[in-house]
């Protein structure tokens, strides 16, 4: 280390240098010694004395020396190391404790974290925990708080007290299926059994779901998510969650919590406003030691209003319905972290929300040790940088953690074992997972999830065409299973490269991304060329043990129907042998957690469906999607006779198209977001927020929106979307009537739900914002000749809300040709309330509500106003 200081001093040392250009070099030499990162030759050594470098500067092992050259320049080197250590100690504070020159306030501090009250069904579950927590040491506690290093191949696994029969749990990945295991399923994924619209169908999944972890010796599911809400059309892991409006993604939440914990613990995640995988946590965390954070997470800056009336609302049904587990959020909550934020965990989720559960880290999401306790952190995940068992006692004997606070967590933690997955071997194993009684429910989930958006003069269902060509990089099976790894495997064609704006993503950006990792403003491909996408990437992703593939499912019903089969899946611009049958081409859009998407329309993808529809006069287009994906470079082609939004839908990718296009069912699936014509028309919701000039420690994603995201955006700036959320067509016709609206008097006594006391609530609020304050029923009648599904959607316009609709009802019934049925919409207190920030609670308002049902937000079948 000496030598390599004085050869480096060597070549730079001249007697015309500049003393402060000097000066800036010994800064830069000091500030390596103080914080130890030597490296010499990519190995790193041992750190040297603050003399040795002093000696090392002074001499050089050239014919002119630094000292010489200071002497020559008119300073010497004691002058020169005077001179910097202001500059040093500015450089030294400012990497160390960045908060010292960039701070923004912090989120209300909500103090102390309220105890679990053990109520209801949580009753027996909490005196069991409290009587073997009566019984353990400080360390032993403490232990079951922090992740174990012996994961058992589990995602992680906390500590265990062998002596008293608790033998730890097991928390594996995710809402789709148990990620890594043997033996199991690729269900549908969340956002895919969102666009269903079927709140049966969402707890069928779940407890399948729920059956198959247990089986894997899994105690902890991690899932279903409820944060990201999709705030920002390009997030990254928008495909994780159920849809961008907060009701549908409510009411889809509930049923899955009560399905999966019929079996394991559900944790619903990410615990909150984690709209961005962009800067979500500090770069270079864990690379570079706890103490070192060069670029801080973002801060997701949330008005109250907002906070309650978006990204709180899911969570609200999730608790409601007796979540065991809430996963706090990498990013920060208006500048406090996720995971250390008291107005967050202690404020919203365990006084206002009245969680009963234990509140987990995401996987490193832990940024300070005494005070992320003290903030309502329950269990550290996969262990902690900051804690240990010995120095978690020592912070109970000093006070900074009161021993009723660390009574409370694993209290907490073995309640919820207790109550929903007393395993007594857990940890991923390999036993069989697959049951026959999931398969309808495989099945169903990924047919009922497809969107159908165009259909020109009845061009699907398909009837035995004599000649069927298939086209596109998805359409194939592959070993492409998911987009968490970016080098792409060969699966014998040569659609294995990826495209990423425009150009080949080759294994030279693989390398230059991995060395970068992952940077703010970083997206991966934006396509997966090496086989049909059926999944999303990172943690969500699926690993079934087999798959059914478009290629697959269409060369099998080629072969009943006699139909001749052309097929290209690797030419942009394929050959069209037959231009006047149908001509189907796939294409996909993929994401990934750890980063947001660079745009919503690739040009390689939007290329290939405009090369086949210039030569095909039945052109059909297929869209795999893991989001929102625009459509206007070709839609309104003439030859593009009909458009499917296929979404993620599990294993049975290929069996559930072909059930939709050669018309078994008639597709039932409405859109749970948004399709603009062009990137701009989302204006300042369509990417991720940057660090910059003004943040660039710290960067500040203002959610100055409001309430005003995916429709209620377009709405209010009068933009015509492409698609209107909650559309979706089918292969018949439906007439809506009999519009009846009525108020339960009895249920509005005044604005304020009745009950409401001060502190801990009742799980899940104040037991009276679930009463039913009025009902809506209509009359459906199919006009079509093909029995079919109809989505009927209840809009509210809301007296002094400021938001013209807001989804607050909707149903789902399969009716037969020329058969009318009733569909009633029950309206809670709280979904006709709104959340005063200055009184603190929802409010009931008086005066008249606009009443809108119809096919989508933009389609309005009838209308009327209910007055309380």
């Amino acid at each position: 280390m000496y030598t390599s200081l004085s050869i480096v001093c060597t070549r730079v040392s001249r007697p015309t240098m500049h003393p402060k250009v000097l000066s800036r070099l010994i800064a830069s030499l000091l500030l390596t010694w103080t914080l130890g990162f030597v490296m010499v030759n990519g190995q790193s050594t041992t750190q040297p004395s603050l003399a040795q470098i002093t000696s090392a500067l002074a001499s050089g092992s050239g014919s002119t020396s630094l000292g010489s050259a200071l002497a020559e320049a008119g300073s010497t080197l004691e002058s020169i190391i005077s001179d910097t250590i202001a500059q040093l100690a500015r450089w030294t504070t400012l990497i160390l404790f960045p908060e010292r020159y960039y701070s923004y306030g912090r989120s209300p501090a909500v103090y102390p974290s309220p105890q679990g009250q053990g109520s209801g069904d949580w009753s027996q579950a909490y005196s069991q925990a409290k009587a073997l927590v009566a019984q353990m040491t400080v360390q032993e506690k403490a232990n079951i708080t922090l992740g174990s290093s012996e994961t058992h191949d589990c995602s992680g696994f906390t500590g265990s007290v062998p002596r008293l029969g608790f033998p730890g749990m097991c928390l594996n990945d995710a809402e789709s299926g148990a990620r890594t295991a043997s033996k199991v399923n690729g269900y549908p994924a969340q956002l895919h059994i969102g666009a269903s619209w079927n709140r049966s169908l969402a707890y069928d999944r779940a407890l399948h779901l729920g059956q198959e972890f247990k089986t894997k010796g899994v105690n902890v599911l991690l899932g279903p998510v409820a944060g990201p809400l999709g705030r920002i059309a390009t997030g990254g892991r928008n495909w994780e969650g159920f849809s961008n409006d907060p009701y549908l993604a409510g009411f889809l939440i509930a049923p899955t919590i009560s399905g999966m914990q019929k079996s394991v613990i559900a944790c619903v995640k990410h615990f909150i406003a984690n709209e961005q995988e962009t800067n979500r946590s500090p770069f270079l965390q864990g690379f570079l030691g706890g103490l070192i954070n060069l670029n801080n997470s973002v801060s997701s800056n949330v008005d109250d209003r907002t906070m309650h009336e978006l990204y709180l609302w899911p969570f609200y049904d999730a608790v409601k319905a007796g979540a065991g587990s809430t996963m706090c959020s990498y990013q920060r909550v208006n500048n406090s972290y996720g995971c250390q934020n008291s107005k967050t965990m202690n404020g919203l989720l365990k006084t206002e929300l009245g969680f009963e559960g234990f509140v987990v880290s995401d996987w490193y999401a832990q940024h300070t040790g005494v005070a992320s306790v003290n903030a309502g952190l329950d269990m550290v995940m996969p262990n902690s940088m900051y804690l240990d068992v010995n120095s978690f006692a020592t912070a109970i004997k000093n006070g900074s953690i009161n021993s009723t606070r660390l009574d409370d967590m694993v209290t907490r933690i073995l309640a919820t074992w207790y109550r929903f997955a007393n395993l007594q071997n857990p940890g991923l194993n390999d036993a069989e997972a697959r049951q026959a009684a999931a398969e309808a429910t495989l099945f169903q989930g990924a047919v009922e999830g497809h969107v159908l958006v165009k259909n020109v003069n009845n061009a699907l269902p398909l009837n035995k065409p004599t000649v069927l060509s298939l086209f596109g990089y998805d359409a194939p099976g592959g070993i492409n299973t998911s987009a968490t790894s970016f080098q792409l495997k060969p699966n014998g064609k040569l659609n294995t490269q990826a495209y990423t704006n425009g150009k080949p993503y080759t294994d030279l950006d693989d390398l230059i991304n991995s060395a970068q990792v992952l940077p703010a403003g970083f997206a991966g491909p934006e396509v997966a060329l090496n086989g049909t996408l059926y999944t999303g990437g990172g943690s969500g992703a699926i690993t079934p043990v087999s798959s059914i593939s478009p290629e697959d499912a269409f060369r099998n019903q080629a072969a009943i129907d006699g139909t001749t089969l052309y097929t290209d899946f690797t030419l942009p611009n394929p050959t069209i042998k037959d231009p006047n049958n149908p001509c189907l081409v796939f294409i996909n859009s993929q994401s990934s957690e750890t980063w947001d998407r660079s745009t919503l329309a690739d040009i390689y993808s939007d290329t290939l469906v405009t090369n086949v529809a210039s030569k095909c006069k039945n052109t059909m287009v297929i869209i795999h999607s893991a989001g929102i994906r625009l459509v206007d470079r070709w839609i309104d082609h003439p030859n593009i006779t009909a458009v499917i939004y296929a979404n993620l839908p599990g294993q049975y990718s290929g069996t559930s198209l072909t059930e939709i296009i050669y018309g078994r069912q008639s597709p039932s699936g409405r859109l749970p977001f948004t399709v603009a014509k062009n990137e701009s028309d989302y204006g300042i919701l369509l990417r991720p927020t940057l660090p910059d000039r003004i943040n660039p420690q710290y960067s500040q994603s203002d959610f100055t929106e409001g309430l005003f995201i995916d429709y209620k955006r377009f709405i209010q700036q009068n933009v015509t979307p492409r698609f209107a959320f909650g559309y979706g067509l089918t292969y018949s016709n439906f007439s809506y009537s009999g519009l009846q609206m009525s108020a339960n008097d009895s249920a509005v006594t005044s604005s304020s739900p009745p009950g409401t006391v001060a502190g801990i609530a009742a799980e899940g609020g104040t037991t009276s914002l679930y009463d039913i304050v009025a009902t809506v029923s209509i009359a459906v009648k199919n006009t079509g000749n093909v029995a079919a599904a109809e989505v009927a959607q209840l809009y509210l316009g809301i007296p002094g809300s400021g938001v013209p609709k807001v989804l607050r009802g909707f149903e789902k019934q399969l009716i037969q040709p020329g058969a009318s049925v009733n569909m009633t919409f029950s309206l809670r207190r709280r979904d006709m309330s709104i959340w005063d920030v200055v009184r603190q609670q929802w409010v009931l308002p008086s005066g008249a509500f606009n009443v809108m049902v119809g096919k989508s937000v933009l389609d309005i079948q009838l209308q009327g106003t209910l007055t309380l």
